[in-house]
């Protein structure tokens, strides 16, 4: 795969202003699909949740899943959009494998949501709000699974195996306005975008929001023009990212091949791009189509979805907490600072810190473990803390073990390892390794003493007055007992021995 030539970030943001824009694809959780009463359901054995009507077979009708349609107005709600008294789906028209119909019913220029905004809050705090044009209904495709190529793509691969279980999942597709002025903050920004839609959908409930499994989808469209221009350059779409972090390097790199092409005097290509992790860059998809191309006409099989006003506010006063509202009350409820509670949003921990707590932690101890071990742990391996697979459930039974004196915090490191390895609960972790705190006085004398006379100047020290020496002593004991002596216990029998008053 021949990789494309880039200009550096820096260079590129010198000479060119970024205009973003994203569509965000959302998979909603109802129990059936959008046109039909095949099951939605994640995982199942390949084509075996599809009927006819998801297959396009002739003379079937379609009919529109009421869930999905309050499902959507909840989500326009939440992104500040008006609500379409009336609006309708259309055919958009192309051939695709895993569209079995040649067309996928959407909709065109009658969305259910439009004219919306969302503030987005960066990592420093500064607000940047991105202007929403639609939030329109549609169905997802089936997925292709390509055999033989390299890490799965289509490049290179030697057949493709159709999954028509995704075919006809209720989509909701959530399109920006184009998004100026965010210049060299523009990966960060698209980044806190699509971290923002998640958390929205996911906190209304009405999808499972999981970016690995494909429920929430990004396709980042980038372009550049020279600074002072104020007519936008030719975009690329990179589709269908799906992971956040792939979203902040996708518009990073395609801002750096960009400025690469435009300095070349090269024009760019308006096309899609697919979006690789390994190499962390993209490679070219296909020519990108407008929306003439797909031949748009409103579906002749389905009558318009009409939202009253009165079914409207009801389903307004059903709406959850918002996000930004509930970031505040959770910072006041586990009186962090500003900067501590900017830095669990951050990291991507303030669901995991809420429900460590709701399992008996407290506020200090969950943001302990999770902004410390756990964090640390999820950089070096390169995921999501979320990803590692540590429960609050977890990190509630280490720190028990730990309170009430079985273990120190230096062995309870030691216990996340077993955890992350698969190695049993934290109890079971301490059993197999034998890693329990030493408080029995008989061999921690033992160590005391060869401490002190591998040390003879210290304790003399000590004895003297100058008490904060014993940490030499102290330290070694715990090497002496592999770090399983209980550190305030050695330094009560430190004192005691030594005639010293603490």
């Amino acid at each position: 795969m021949s990789v494309d030539a880039t200009l550096s970030f820096e260079e590129a943001m010198e000479k060119y202003d970024p205009v973003l824009g994203f569509e965000v694809h959302v998979e909603l959780n109802t129990k059936t699909k959008m046109f039909s009463s095949a099951p939605n359901v994640f995982g199942d054995e390949p084509n075996t949740n599809v009927n006819e009507v998801d297959l396009g077979m002739p003379g079937v009708l379609p009919v529109v899943n009421k869930a999905a349609v309050e499902s959507s107005i909840k989500i326009g709600l939440a992104l500040n959009c008006k609500i379409a008294e009336s609006c309708r789906f259309a055919r958009k028209n192309y051939f695709y494998p895993d569209t079995p119909k040649n067309f996928q019913t959407s909709q065109y220029d009658e969305p259910i949501a439009y004219d919306g905004y969302l503030d987005i809050e960066l990592e420093d705090g500064t607000v940047f709000r991105v202007e929403i044009e639609r939030a329109h209904m549609e169905e997802d495709a089936g997925k292709l699974t390509h055999m033989g190529g390299a890490a799965g793509r289509i490049q290179g691969a030697d057949y493709s195996l159709v999954d028509y279980n995704r075919s006809g999942v209720p989509l909701v597709e959530i399109v920006t306005k184009p998004i100026e002025g965010a210049g060299s903050r523009a990966p960060e920004l698209a980044k806190a975008y699509v971290a923002a839609v998640r958390e929205i959908v996911k906190n209304l409930g009405v999808s499972d929001a999981k970016m690995e499994r494909g429920n929430v989808r990004c396709d980042a469209n980038v372009s550049l023009r020279p600074h002072g221009r104020e007519r936008f350059g030719i975009r690329s779409e990179t589709k269908n990212v799906n992971s956040l972090r792939a979203v902040e390097h996708a518009v990073r790199y395609e801002i750096q091949r960009h400025a690469a092409v435009l300095d070349s005097g090269e024009p760019v290509i308006q096309e899609t791009r697919h979006w690789h992790e390994d190499t962390r860059s993209t490679t070219s998809g296909r020519p990108k189509s407008d929306a003439d191309d797909y031949r748009y006409f409103p579906e002749p099989d389905l009558v318009p979805v009409v939202a009253s006003r009165e079914w409207v506010e009801e389903l307004r006063a059903t709406l959850p907490e918002p996000p930004a509202e509930r970031r505040k009350r959770l910072k006041e409820a586990w009186g962090y600072s500003d900067l501590e509670f900017r830095d669990v949003v951050n990291a991507g921990v303030m669901d995991s810190i809420e429900e460590t707590i709701a399992a008996g932690a407290s506020a200090d101890v969950a943001r302990k473990w999770w902004m410390g071990e756990i964090v640390g742990r999820a950089k070096v391996a390169d995921v999501d803390p979320a990803e590692l697979g540590v429960t609050p459930q977890v990190i509630v039974e280490l720190n028990k073990l730990v309170e009430g004196g079985k273990i120190n915090n230096k062995m309870a490191t030691q216990v996340l390892d077993g955890v992350l390895a698969g190695e049993g609960t934290p109890a079971e972790i301490v059993e197999k390794r034998g890693l329990a705190v030493v408080s029995d006085d008989g061999p921690l004398l033992e160590a005391i003493d060869a401490a002190l006379a591998a040390q003879p100047d210290v304790a003399e020290k000590i004895r003297g007055g100058k008490v904060q020496a014993i940490g030499a002593i102290v330290g070694g004991v715990m090497k002496a007992t592999r770090g399983q002596a209980d550190a305030g216990r050695v330094r009560e029998l430190i004192l005691e021995k030594l005639g010293v008053e603490g």
